[in-house]
């Protein structure tokens, strides 16, 4: 192998040709970094109308089109085992939408299909009324990777969590 081209494959531009100056760093894509990162803060909104999507209930639980009520009955009994959580306890509004977005790509990238999203109850937040309860029930409902959701049993986190069921790999790959 010659030196130019083990040069090329570590990711470093060959110096021009007749300069013998050092290589230099192959560039950084910068741009695309950034943009990769806003990703996740762009793809929910908070503006956004949850009752003009999925069918919602009472016990906050909500599935989307085409998703029986069978699936809300079976995740609510516990029907799946949960194979990955998220506890967005403490974070901020912002901070706690890039966290869900990213937990829900890799969950998705590892192909597990039913998580828990612990949200809390809001006794921590002023006036003791919950803040990402509601936020996190709007922002699930926009993805459509989120098949159905409905409110934890009392044993996994009861009103301050919720239990999702992702769609499957192979479902978004066709």
């Amino acid at each position: 192998m010659r030196e130019s081209d083990r040069g090329a494959r570590a990711g470093i531009a060959p110096p021009p040709a007749g300069t013998g100056a050092a290589p230099r760093p192959a560039p950084v894509p910068r741009q695309s970094q950034l943009d990769e990162r806003a990703v996740p803060r762009e793809a929910i909104s908070d503006e956004f109308d949850v009752s003009t999507l999925l069918d919602v209930d009472d016990q906050l639980s909500s599935r989307q089109p085409g998703i029986g009520a069978d699936v809300t009955r079976k995740l609510r009994q516990g029907h799946w085992s949960i194979q990955g959580q998220l506890d967005l306890h403490g974070l901020r509004t912002e901070d706690a939408r890039a966290a869900l977005a990213t937990f829900i790509r890799a969950a998705r990238q590892q192909g597990l299909r039913c998580v828990r999203i612990v949200h809390g109850k809001g006794l921590g937040s002023p006036g003791k009324a919950p803040v990402l309860k509601h936020k996190v029930h709007g922002w699930l409902v926009q993805k459509n990777e989120i098949l159905a959701f409905v409110q934890a049993r009392p044993a996994q986190g009861g009103s301050g969590a919720l239990v999702v069921l992702l769609q499957s790999s192979a479902r978004a790959l066709s």
